[in-house]
């Protein structure tokens, strides 16, 4: 998969229900991962530009659980749950992802940032779920979409920081 800086890579397997994502960021992989477990920072990024995020739990360490829903104007649109497996500062994050709306639909993703020569770093997310009906409802809701804003907007988030 070969990546221009800022384009998001979404790949999806023809031989295994999976999605892989790839993505570059101008940040220290502490930076992106930072972004990635803290609810305040998290909720500022996640999803496309015409929705808030909602934190309702949050617990980023081996063994815990968090909790968001969506709102746009003043409505709940949508909500998702899951568990981290494992959180591994700051290369490696094993959590599973359920939309409420498809409560048998969990997908397993693991993302890993790793720093570039050039000081950057790349995250790469596998998601890994029951089967092509599940991975595939999952590209076609506009996911894709959601997640190239999102990423935007922690680029933003991200140049702040610096």
């Amino acid at each position: 998969m070969t990546m221009a800086k800022h384009e998001t890579g979404i790949e999806a397997d023809a031989k295994v229900p999976t999605i892989r994502i790839v993505r570059e960021f101008d940040a220290t992989p502490e930076q992106v991962f930072r972004a990635h477990v803290d609810p305040e920072l998290y909720a500022q990024w996640v999803g496309p530009h015409s929705v808030t995020t909602r934190i309702l739990r949050w617990d980023a360490r081996t063994g815990g659980e968090w909790a968001f829903a969506n709102d746009r104007g003043g409505e709940e649109i949508a909500a998702f749950h899951g568990s981290f497996h494992e959180v591994r500062p700051p290369e490696r994050i094993v959590w599973t992802f359920t939309y409420d709306g498809e409560p048998d639909g969990v997908a397993l993703e693991t993302l890993t940032l790793e720093e570039t020569e050039d000081g950057r770093t790349r995250l790469q997310a596998l998601s890994v779920v029951q089967d092509f009906e599940t991975r595939d409802g999952m590209l076609a809701s506009g996911m894709d979409a959601g997640l190239r804003e999102g990423y935007a907007k922690l680029d933003e988030l991200l140049a702040k920081e610096s």
